[in-house]
């Protein structure tokens, strides 16, 4: 059976990426999800943050602080397990030890300070890199006008310094994420990851404080960027990586039916180890035979809004009717 794909322009032998985590942070662990099955890699983030501070650029650190007040707190006990050269050292590690492509993941606040590394990345070997821009936007003065415009800012500067593919993983908080998606296509950019999963602090009614904790994501996660990417295949010419909730095989059969490239896996892998990567394109098999299909390629985006023999199951019509009728 054949289950390549191809994604930001790399042939990939299935479309199963493990996603930016500490599942990626090592050689050794690379390795592993390589010979689990992994089609391509999403190293952990490097963090602008980390750049910063790695430089001791504390005239940088206050002003990224004044431009986004939202993001001071996080210029606090930020982990430097792997700093900005020891991140550049396991992009060229892995690319010698691994056979299958290497994707780098900067996470950026501003459309500075990390310029450098991002060259840096790229001529260590990477193949390509996903930028995961994320800040909190809490200053009820900036709308989201400007929000967005900061995030195009970023894109563009990031465009503009490499030449290896890049993607975009972006939240599903825009107030429209077509026109979004559509904006960042225009920049030059290879593809979009749908979508980012932020952790939510919670409150501590014994100690008064708040905390927080990883929360894994749940196999109905995975409906959102895919009734998302099953409306924007077809209309949006950019590759598509769904991400979050894709627990098994048949998961991610259905965002690749909806249109994307490649399904990203993260939370499935912390529960049940790089092995399950198997089990999943066992399965993926299993079912393309059954349904006498012969490659991946051939059911690639057929349920997508666009192809799909019942549109309006991706919009309000569909929401009324399950709403009303519901006793």
């Amino acid at each position: 059976m054949d289950l390549s794909t191809t994604y930001l322009g790399l042939k990939l032998r299935n479309p199963l990426v493990v996603s930016s985590s500490s599942l990626c942070d090592s050689v050794d662990k690379l390795k592993a999800l390589e010979e689990a099955g992994a089609g391509a890699v999403v190293l952990k983030s490097l963090f602008e943050e980390q750049i910063i501070l790695e430089g001791e650029q504390m005239d940088a650190t206050t002003s990224t602080a004044e431009s986004f007040p939202e993001a001071t707190s996080y210029f606090a006990d930020i982990p430097m397990e792997i700093g900005p050269q020891q991140y550049v050292a396991l992009v060229s590690k892995a690319k010698k030890a691994l056979g299958i492509p290497v994707i780098a993941s900067l996470n950026c606040v501003t459309a500075k300070n990390w310029a450098k590394y991002a060259r840096q990345i790229e001529s260590a070997g990477a193949d390509a890199l996903e930028l995961n821009v994320y800040f909190l936007p809490t200053d009820p003065s900036r709308t989201s006008a400007q929000i967005e415009g900061t995030y195009l800012q970023i894109v563009e500067q990031v465009r503009k310094t490499v030449d290896i593919p890049v993607a975009v993983k972006l939240s599903p908080f825009f107030t429209a994420i077509p026109h979004m998606v559509s904006e960042i296509s225009k920049r030059g950019v290879n593809g979009v990851v749908l979508f980012n999963r932020f952790y939510q602090p919670n409150l501590d009614l014994e100690e008064m404080k708040a905390s927080s904790q990883l929360h894994l994501s749940r196999p109905e996660d995975c409906l959102l960027p895919m009734r998302w990417i099953a409306l924007m295949y077809g209309r949006v010419k950019i590759d598509f990586a769904a991400t979050t909730g894709i627990h098994d095989g048949k998961s991610a059969l259905k965002v690749l039916m909806a249109g994307a490239n490649v399904a990203q896996v993260c939370s499935v892998l912390f529960k049940h180890k790089a092995q399950h990567l198997s089990v999943m394109l066992r399965d993926m098999e299993a079912w393309l035979k059954e349904k006498e299909y012969a490659s991946l390629s051939d059911i690639r985006g057929v349920l997508s809004q666009k192809t799909c023999p019942d549109p309006e199951a991706f919009e309000r019509a569909q929401y009324i009717k399950i709403i009303v009728g519901h006793d």
